[in-house]
């Protein structure tokens, strides 16, 4: 105890001296009182008494820090002791949790979902701090400069981040993508095919698939009664008796509800009878003999289950809560018809067929006078029975015509359906609907009869009025229409129908006036003049035969409402939509009043012209033509459709005399010397078609003049004159690339090689942009074995005309005719990444790839290039290399209608219809291509533009390409 004292008093002084008069007693003791001191009498200092500075620690300043005891922290506590606060929420409710969160609080925390864009992991370093006002304004000034910096990089960053996503789209396609073609297959799928696939085997593993049941051996009765009447609990049993797999204490006791009466004895054969009446029930239920042949009758069965099972689909639950909520709503208001109907068809839909009827034939007397609800009375019920239910109905509802035209619905009989709506028409003769019921069972002349007293008693009927127009004479149908008139003066169609009754009677010249008085009436009694609606009537009269009255409505109409500035464009689109609905006559009338109002416009004659050549015959084109030149004396196109006209005709003569009066309306027009010169050599006079080019090369020089002299030299044989004509014209026209193509043929027609390798060179010279001009030289070195050489004059071609299509493609099928596949294959994909939407590269790259995987790449061709014909004809062609004919037709369709210049897609149409069509077929493929005059195509520009076929007709050139064509696809 001296020792321990001893050691405590240095203790004590020590701490007085570190902490002043602050640590004074901390110890539990009394203060030690200071020494006496010469300083003691001296002025107090004017700090001591007062309470410390914030955060002021007693001698941190002279470096006497101290130490810190258990007294001052308090006692020592276990971490599961709880802690001083009663209420604490759960996990801080010992000391250990409020340590650990301290802990947990001052760990940095590295998780992504702590990390911070700008201060990094674990927030701010001074987030410990105090935040003031200036901090505030700081990050304040930050966040502005930062949303500013955004906004102007925002939109470069969006459309960096949409091609980053196109890109890694188009490398890394979702798994949708990837199988959509197969997709699009299940559309043609049948229901036959699709219930044929077997069903996905079972995918889980061997455990899932066959678990382990619980193994229950069954235990004899002679065990169960053994052991009930030991009256003994038995945790195992005796292996002597051969009953392994009881493991459970069988409890000697039993319910009382097991054992016999009187006995206190468990009754094994009454468990026994119950157990085979069961297994008796349950094997009736699912009751299958051997062979497999139910003894259950399906339809029964099946009706028996369409009795129990709501046929709306809905819960049973849901069936009786709308039961309860329409009882009570019947309740409170016993007068409200949709409550009753509505009960009746809940239970008519839960199959109640007689609860209904019962329901809805209560709500008859609550609401005797609700239409609705007799109506339904009268469809829930039978036959007979619904006859007496509408007859109730009438007395209540004497005027109501729903009830009268059910009445006669339900009626078999046609005279008990006229009793019954003539009946009905005593009561309610202002009904119009009643009245056209009852017009429609008459004969002609009964209806006419009939009809005449409908109109006086609904006069304001349209209809009314019409039907009996239509069923008088001429002279008794014009009284009826002016009678009409008369009641109704507002309605269009009571006009209209005289216009037509007077064209069909002859009197066309009345037709106009017709329509004129009636605008004008119309309009005096206050009815707007409906352009539209107008229109569409005159289409319904061209449809109907009424050609006068459509053209006379067309003029009435077609200048309404419509601004000065505007009418030439808005009649132009009114002749299409009529053309499109099939009005041909109302197009007809639009173009002829546009050409009365525009005389010298020749936008106006050509469309005309164009109408009349599609839609017309050959003498009102030519009429219309003879107008249009007429007026339009400068237009050349117009001079040439004629002439074109004459010649189709085989009207020759008339042809020439037609450019002879277009020669002097447009001196020295390249056109019109072109069409003349074409006109003598298409029939054989070639002197009058070179004396003709003599004078147009004299008179009017021109690249065209030239090339089409050349030309005519060239298919007539004589190549020494083509020559020198050539020669001629390369001085004048040296940058005309044409003129260097046909000299560089010439040359290889005549097995000159090098002279043509010369021409078509001088010539890249001069138009180092012409492609057509690279991609004879390129074949000529091919033809002459020169590949390697080939191969480079594209290469050179591309750098010259980048982004070229024709020139990849050429490249593409170079290697591919050499042989080099996989080159080809490399150039193909380049050429796609080049030119991305050129059709004709896509339609090639189909019929590179192997088969298997054609259908895929005809997909994003058709992606990329949606409209191109190139890519269209080559998904037919696929479609008919798998020998889906009607697919492939389909397709050939749309391609002829979306280019008709193509003539590689009219002669793979025709080559397809040769095999798979009729003769028909061919036929109008024949002479779809015949009036569509193709000009373009690889395969058709090759047999048009050969000198040897320079005189064959459209259909001659078709054929001759079609057998050509070899299905190597």
């Amino acid at each position: 105890m001296a020792s321990a004292a001893a050691k405590q008093a240095p203790k004590i002084v020590s701490k007085a001296s570190a902490g002043g008069a602050g640590a004074a007693g901390a110890g539990g003791g009394p203060p030690i009182m200071p020494l006496a001191s010469p300083l003691m009498g001296k002025k107090k200092k004017p700090f001591l008494g007062m309470p410390a500075p914030l955060g002021y620690v007693p001698g941190l300043g002279r470096g006497a820090t101290g130490f810190t005891t258990r007294s001052d922290i308090g006692p020592a506590r276990d971490a599961n002791d709880p802690v001083d606060d009663r209420h604490a929420p759960p996990g801080k409710r010992t000391v250990g949790d409020q340590m650990k969160k301290n802990q947990d609080d001052d760990d940095e925390d590295l998780n992504d979902t702590n990390y911070d864009e700008f201060n990094g992991y674990a927030g701010s370093l001074f987030s410990s701090g105090p935040y003031e006002k200036d901090d505030e304004e700081a990050d304040a000034i930050y966040a502005a400069l930062d949303k500013r910096m955004d906004e102007r990089r925002k939109e470069r960053r969006e459309l960096r981040e949409k091609e980053e996503i196109e890109k890694y789209r188009m490398e890394r396609p979702k798994i949708q993508q990837q199988f959509s073609d197969l997709k699009r297959k299940l559309a043609e799928v049948s229901e036959e095919e699709w219930l044929s696939i077997p069903e996905v085997g079972d995918a889980r593993n061997k455990r899932q698939r066959n678990p382990r049941y619980e193994k229950l051996t069954p235990v004899p009765d002679s065990f169960f009664s053994k052991h009930l009447q030991t009256g003994e609990n038995h945790t195992t049993v005796d292996p002597l008796q051969g009953l392994g797999g009881l493991n459970t204490p069988y409890p000697g006791s039993m319910t009382p509800g097991l054992m016999t009466p009187g006995t206190g004895e468990l009754d094994m054969r009454k468990i026994g009878q119950a157990r085979n009446t069961l297994m008796d029930m349950r094997l009736s239920q699912v009751s299958d003999s051997v062979s497999g042949q139910t003894v259950v009758d399906p339809k029964g069965y099946l009706t028996d289950l369409n009795s129990m099972i709501p046929t709306h689909g809905g819960d049973i639950s849901d069936i009786k809560k709308a039961r309860l909520l329409l009882k009570s709503v019947r309740e409170t208001n016993p007068h409200h018809p949709p409550a009753w109907i509505a009960s009746a068809r809940l239970e008519e839909v839960t199959g109640k067929l007689q609860v209904a009827r019962n329901l809805i034939m209560k709500g008859t007397e609550m609401c005797p006078k609700s239409e609705d609800v007799w109506l339904e009375a009268a469809r829930l019920q039978p036959g007979d029975t619904a006859k007496a239910v509408v007859a109730q109905a009438v007395r209540h509802l004497p005027q109501s015509v729903r009830i009268y035209i059910r009445a006669a619905e339900l009626e078999t009989d046609v005279r008990a359906k006229k009793r019954v709506l003539r009946k009905a028409l005593e009561n309610v003769s202002k009904s119009v609907r009643l009245w056209k019921t009852a017009v429609e069972l008459e004969e002609p002349e009964d209806a006419r009869i009939m009809l005449s007293r409908a109109v006086e008693c609904c006069p304001t009927s349209v209809e009314l009025w019409l039907a009996l127009a239509r069923l008088e004479t001429y002279e008794n149908a014009r009284r009826v229409l002016n009678k009409a008139r008369e009641n109704i003066p507002t309605d269009r169609h009571i006009w209209i129908t005289a216009a037509k009754l007077e064209e069909a009677n002859g009197n066309t010249q009345m037709v106009d006036k017709i329509i004129d008085r009636a605008i004008t009436s119309l309009r005096a009694n206050g009815v707007e003049i409906n352009r539209e609606q107008w229109i569409q009537d005159a289409e319904e009269c061209d449809k109907a035969g009424s050609v006068a009255t459509c053209q006379a409505v067309i003029r009435a109409v077609i200048g309404i409402g419509i601004e000065e500035e505007d009418r030439k464009h808005t009649w132009m689109e009114d002749a299409d939509s009529c053309v499109a609905h099939g009005a041909l006559e109302c197009a007809r009338a639009i173009y002829a009043h546009a050409l009365q109002v525009f005389p010298s416009k020749k936008s106006v004659w050509l469309r005309a012209a164009y109408f009349e050549k599609n839609h017309g015959t050959r003498e009102s084109l030519e009429a219309l033509l003879q107008r249009a030149v007429a007026h339009c004396p400068k237009a050349e196109v117009l001079w040439l459709m004629g002439a074109k006209s004459k010649w189709l005709a085989e009207d020759v003569p008339a042809a020439r005399s037609i450019l002879a009066l277009a020669f002097q309306a447009n001196p020295n027009s390249e056109e019109i010397w072109l069409a003349a010169v074409k006109l003598e050599s298409e029939n054989n006079e070639y002197e009058r078609a070179r004396r003709l080019l003599a004078k147009a090369r004299s008179s009017a020089p021109t690249a065209r003049v030239f090339m089409k002299s050349v030309k005519l030299e060239w298919v007539l044989g004589n190549i020494e004159a083509a020559q020198e004509l050539c020669t001629e014209a390369l001085k004048h026209y040296e940058d005309f690339p044409k003129l260097w193509m046909m000299r560089g043929q010439i040359e290889e027609q005549c097995e000159n090689m090098d002279k043509a390798r010369e021409a078509y060179n001088q010539g890249l010279k001069k138009c180092p942009h012409s492609v057509p001009l690279w991609l004879l030289l390129s074949r000529l070195e091919e033809r002459v074995g020169q590949l390697t050489r080939a191969r480079a004059i594209l290469e050179k071609a591309r750098l010259k005309n980048p982004q070229s299509p024709e020139l990849w493609l050429e490249s593409v099928r170079l290697e591919f005719r050499a042989g080099l596949k996989n080159i080809a294959n490399t150039l193909m994909a380049k050429a796609l990444q080049e030119c991305p939407n050129s059709g004709i590269l896509w339609a090639e790259a189909v019929f590179l790839e192997a088969r298997p995987q054609r259908k895929t790449k005809s997909v994003d061709a058709l992606k990329k290039c949606e409209h191109d014909p190139h890519v269209l004809l080559a998904v037919a062609k696929l479609f008919w290399s798998e020998r889906k004919i009607t697919k492939a037709r389909e397709w050939f369709l749309r391609t002829v209608k979306i280019e008709p210049d193509l003539g590689d897609a009219w002669a793979l149409f025709y080559k397809f219809e040769l095999q798979h069509g009729t003769e028909e077929q061919q036929e109008e493929v024949r002479k779809r291509c015949e009036n569509a005059e193709p000009r373009h195509g690889e395969l058709w520009c090759a047999e048009s533009k050969h000198v040897l076929n320079w005189q064959k007709k459209t259909g001659e050139i078709l054929a001759q390409v079609a057998s050509r064509i070899k299905n190597t696809f």
